[in-house]
């Protein structure tokens, strides 16, 4: 079984939007722009083609290519994991076997969605996934997307699969996400909401890793944040949280939808309105056009002083 300290992912991770033209098509340009934007903030790794990168709408092909431009921008400077979400484990192997094959960090995957497999399915899902890509595996809990929700203990029996590294929790339930991570420690890395006074007294006693959040918009208040906390400045750390904390209550429901729009339609605007390189969504998503919508997603990025951030590194 791989250890934690094996692959040390950690920290605050943009789940990256794949950038799109206003005609739909893949936009390379905007898509190194953005990577390098990444960099620029000090994020700690980045995860290509999840949910926010609009996998669903995307071909096979599109979704290499957008795996291949990512590895080659960020390699060696931060992890770059790929989403290989499908709905069987074979089709999932062959996007993890195209990440190993250009020099991926990882790969991460849901449980297949719209099926609804039971716990034995989700767990023969990711041990005949693991036994096929040697690469470092995130598994991804996500019941709003998948309508199943992974249980402690089947996420105890994924962690003994040999490439298993790593959890991303997205079920909004910090009871739960406490109890992983207590279930988990030393094991595997669990990433979850920690970015508030509570998620700092459960990553001190249990050692959750970090968060990885849909686009990256905190990153101005989430760098800063784990750099705070790993140096032990607490009362810095405790600082940064509360106006990263201000920004997700602005945007985010408990239960990971956005107050604006879809939530990869509201990211997308909301870059947009900060001048960064998110591109357009595709079908069946569409664009947030609504104006009243759109000030008042305007009005929370001022509020949460995204504005005068949205140009920072982060590193303060």
């Amino acid at each position: 079984m791989t250890t934690p300290s094996a692959v040390p992912w950690r920290g605050y991770w943009p789940a990256a939007p794949t950038p799109f033209t206003a005609d739909g098509s893949l936009d390379e340009d905007a898509w190194r722009v953005l990577l390098a934007l990444y960099a620029e903030h000090g994020v700690h790794g980045v995860l290509v083609n999840g949910t926010t990168g609009e996998w669903f709408s995307q071909t096979p092909e599109e979704r290499r290519r957008v795996a291949e431009i990512a590895v080659a921008e960020l390699s060696g400077q931060i992890p770059v994991v790929i989403g290989c979400g499908a709905y069987t484990a074979a089709e999932s192997a062959r996007y993890g076997e195209h990440a190993r094959s250009i020099g991926a960090d990882g790969i991460l995957t849901t449980p297949p969605p719209y099926v609804h497999p039971s716990q034995d399915e989700i767990h023969a899902f990711y041990a005949t996934l693991a036994g096929a890509v040697d690469l470092p595996l995130m598994v991804y809990n996500w019941p709003r997307g998948t309508a199943v929700d992974i249980t402690v203990d089947t996420l105890v029996g994924l962690a003994e699969l040999d490439t298993v590294v790593a959890v991303k929790d997205s079920s909004g339930d910090e009871l739960k996400v406490a109890d992983t991570c207590a279930a988990l420690a030393g094991k595997v890395q669990v990433f979850g909401r920690f970015i508030h006074r509570r998620g700092m007294a459960v990553m001190a006693e249990f050692g959750g890793a970090g968060n990885i959040d849909g686009g990256g918009l905190g990153a101005p208040f989430a760098v800063p944040f784990y750099e705070a906390y790993w140096a032990g400045d607490l009362d810095q750390a405790r600082e940064w949280s509360a106006r990263y904390e201000r920004l997700v209550n602005l945007l985010v429901n408990d239960d990971y939808s956005s107050r604006f729009a879809s939530p990869t339609s509201q990211l997308k605007a909301a870059m947009r309105l900060l001048g960064q390189p998110g591109g357009h969504v595709r079908p069946p998503l569409l664009p947030l056009e609504d104006p009243s919508a759109l000030l008042g997603l305007s009005e929370a990025l001022d509020e949460a002083g995204l504005h005068s951030c949205s140009t920072s590194t982060g590193k303060r």
